[in-house]
């Protein structure tokens, strides 16, 4: 049986977490299971050493990838004023997924606020499930870009 997309209405294969055509998530799966993800950095020795969110917080706001690409736990600092977003291999943010556009999104600090923008992607940015043009963030944000889902924490 298929599972609609509640965004665009396309009828997925039944079992899929996102939409073919347009990214946005369907229901069940990974997220329903209220599982976490944990930070992690690469070590003296090589080997993957867990973080603490709350001390790497303490120095200001970051990315956290939660799901995508294999990449769930990588962490990014936004110590910028500005954060590129997509599939350019230059993008600060490198997205490697072919629903992500070259030039994705931005993530721009305006005073105390982080705002993320979309720059006319063909399948859109999405921040708690909703599509958005333009949208301010705060700490715990969920957004959705391609196959890759990531959390937006701040102090």
């Amino acid at each position: 049986m298929a599972q609609h997309c509640p965004e665009c209405g396309f009828a997925n294969a039944d079992g899929a977490n996102y939409c073919q055509r347009c990214g946005a998530y369907l229901g069940g799966g990974e997220a329903a299971t209220g599982a976490t993800t944990a930070a992690f950095r690469v070590g003296e020795t090589g080997e993957l050493e867990e973080v603490s969110l709350k001390d790497i917080v303490a120095r200001g706001a970051m990315l956290v990838i939660r799901a995508g690409g294999g990449r769930a736990g990588e962490m990014f600092q936004l110590d910028g004023d500005r954060m590129t977003v997509g599939r350019r291999p230059d993008a600060d943010l490198f997205l490697d997924d072919v629903t992500v556009s070259r030039d994705h999104a931005v993530i721009v600090r305006r005073g105390d606020n982080y705002f993320l923008d979309d720059c006319g992607s063909l399948n859109g940015t999405y921040v708690n499930r909703q599509r958005i043009e333009s949208h301010r963030l705060g700490d715990g944000d969920e957004l959705q870009i391609g196959k890759y889902k990531l959390a937006f924490l701040s102090r």
